[in-house]
């Protein structure tokens, strides 16, 4: 993705707002190169919303005796002084055209006027980052990696999120290692499993869907990988509950609701609502129990110090896929 030219923020006022801190410090970072970019020389500097008074706002926007190209960051712009409003709206109105003002706010209610105030005038340009929800994750990984140079395939962005988890930077990091490691090739679940298939609970959850997918082999092959790769027990147990409940409650659930209805009903992100609409129509809901009271089983074996933990688990899964094969 490319970003923003120094013509797009010098002169002008980018207001940055939302939640999503990591994707909102990219776009200060984004504004800071584009900036450095046309004057290696400009001067950068970084403030609080706290302590920005009409003084201290005409001694960073003014020139200096090195350069009079500057990038001005004000961060927890909720935290302005009340005192300082006019001030700031005034150098918005008519913004210097060698600096480029940055202003960040958090989310949420605190200085939402000063916000309506700032997107009124013809000199801000504002960069939005709302929280994703479950189904945007998939997304956010193909974008990074096609910013990357690469290609990914949607079941390997499904699988990387299941291995690292929903935090974006470790994602974005993940993504760009991929990119990296395999240039020119559409990366698949192969490759995210060499990765990061590592991650004890990932390995958890694709015994389960194995598992609860009727994959018997499959099941057992992940199974004997997570265990050799020194996968708790307690986390096979808890990650089979979790595909149990989730059967279950769809199982109960109303037909004919929305996707995103049922995620929420189910407790699963969107992507995960499919996996269990096709592992659903093998199980009904006595199979369903039994499968609950299997694992609750299992798991009081494995806490009660099972003298052989893999058998417990080994024999678990021979129990939910007979219960499913019926």
């Amino acid at each position: 993705m490319a970003g923003p030219r120094a013509a797009d923020v010098l002169g002008r006022v980018t207001l940055v707002t939302g939640k999503e801190e990591y994707l909102n410090e990219r776009t200060v970072v984004a504004v800071r190169a584009a900036v450095r970019g046309h004057d290696a020389e400009a001067e950068v500097s970084d403030t609080r919303g706290a302590d920005l008074t009409l003084a201290s706002l005409g001694e960073l926007t003014a020139p200096s005796l090195f350069s009079s190209t500057r990038c001005i960051v004000v961060r927890s712009l909720e935290d302005l002084p009340e005192e300082s409003v006019a001030g700031l709206l005034d150098y918005v109105a008519s913004p210097v055209d060698d600096v480029a003002l940055v202003l960040v706010h958090g989310g949420g209610q605190k200085g939402s006027g000063v916000l309506t105030k700032l997107r009124k005038q013809p000199a801000v340009t504002e960069a939005k980052s709302g929280e994703l929800r479950p189904s945007d994750y998939p997304g956010f990984v193909a974008a990074e990696v096609r910013a990357a140079g690469g290609r990914i395939e949607p079941a390997a962005a499904t699988a990387l999120i299941q291995a690292v988890g929903q935090d974006l930077r470790s994602l974005a990091a993940a993504a760009s290692q991929l990119v990296s490691d395999f240039p020119d090739v559409t990366l698949g679940e192969e490759q995210v499993k060499q990765y990061f298939g590592g991650r004890a609970e990932a390995k958890s959850f694709a015994v389960a869907d194995a598992a609860f997918g009727g994959q018997r082999a499959q099941a057992l092959e992940e199974l004997r990988w997570a265990l050799d790769a020194g996968t708790a027990a307690v986390l096979v147990t808890s990650a089979f509950a979790g595909s149990a409940r989730g059967l279950a409650r769809y199982l109960g659930a109303p037909r004919g609701m929305r996707e995103a209805d049922l995620a929420r009903e189910l407790g699963v992100p969107p992507w995960k609502v499919r996996t269990v609409r096709d592992q659903s129509r093998s199980w009904s809901e006595t199979a369903i129990a039994g499968a609950i009271r299997a694992v609750a089983q299992a798991d009081a074996d494995i806490k009660g110090a099972a003298s052989d933990p893999s058998y417990t688990l080994e024999r678990l899964v021979l129990t939910v896929t007979a219960l499913r094969d019926r």
